[in-house]
């Protein structure tokens, strides 16, 4: 991790009884806002063949919510994971990792894993993961592959952020851009999870209004996004996601850059029946 990234994690606990209640959490039609500070032990899941593991649920598909993909936020304390991580044959998947080490073993090879590490799983991957001594942390996305004929499944790898150019949007004095993790330009993908870097002062300059559902979780500094028709206040360590055609845009404040890991669903027809 060189010196001007961070990955923002969660840790749980519960606030004081002292504390007031006020949070910043939204849930709307278009979109919602699931703050840091609702990530409490209270509120964590687990799940079948992880041990010493424990996980928040940042979207899920459901009606009125999202409708492509799941992410979870997993910890996984010393020693533990698992040899059977997921047993649904179609759902490919994405690790991003914010904290701590663990290893990872893929159709026959194996992975160090650290903060920044970023692995694709391809659906139906032979797979293992465990925590190296650490407590890990992970961003887990997870999305059922849409194959279509003719065209290769894509191939299983790891990498790293730092082993990637950011990408600087044009006319924004690099102010704005996008670290890409898979050619965007390469169809086999139907889901792409990108890190998106504003330096402060930096901004969305219109309302993006398309046909992505997105997932977005601030890993460092905080901004104010807009949402639909409305201003929101984020900082790292919150989660908002958005309906297709929700329209969004950012100003980017604070001292340090504003960064997020962002989930969209690409490259494929839009389905006609339900």
């Amino acid at each position: 991790m060189t010196k001007d990234k961070k990955y923002f994690f969660p840790t749980g606990g519960l606030p004081s009884q002292m504390d007031i209640m006020t949070q910043r959490a939204v849930f709307k039609t278009a979109y919602a806002v699931v703050p840091r500070g609702t990530m409490r032990d209270i509120v964590t899941s687990f799940l079948p063949h992880w041990n010493k593991t424990r996980l928040w649920v940042l979207a899920r598909p459901l009606s009125g919510f999202s409708e492509t993909f799941s992410q979870y936020i997993m910890e996984v304390s010393p020693g533990g994971g698992s040899t059977k991580p997921d047993t649904d044959p179609y759902a490919q998947s994405i690790l991003f990792v914010t904290d701590g080490k663990g290893d990872l073993k893929m159709n026959g090879a194996k992975y160090n894993l650290r903060p920044g590490s970023y692995a694709y799983v391809p659906a139906g991957s032979d797979w293992e993961l465990k925590a190296d001594g650490t407590t890990l942390r992970f961003h887990w996305i997870r999305k059922a592959y849409v194959a279509v004929e003719g065209i290769d499944t894509p191939e299983a790898f790891v990498t790293h952020e730092v082993d990637r150019a950011i990408d600087l949007m044009p006319d924004t004095n690099g102010a704005w851009g996008t670290t890409r993790f898979v050619d965007p330009d390469d169809i086999r993908y139907d889901m792409h999870v990108n890190i998106v870097t504003l330096q402060p002062g930096g901004v969305i300059p219109f309302e993006e209004t398309h046909v992505m559902e997105h997932g977005l979780y601030v890993l460092q500094g905080k901004a104010v996004y807009k949402l639909n028709q409305d201003w929101v206040e984020v900082e790292a360590g919150d989660f908002m996601w958005l309906r297709a055609f929700c329209p969004q845009a950012c100003y980017a404040g604070g001292s340090e850059p504003f960064r997020y890991l962002l989930y969209k669903d690409v490259n494929r027809h839009m389905p006609l029946t339900l």
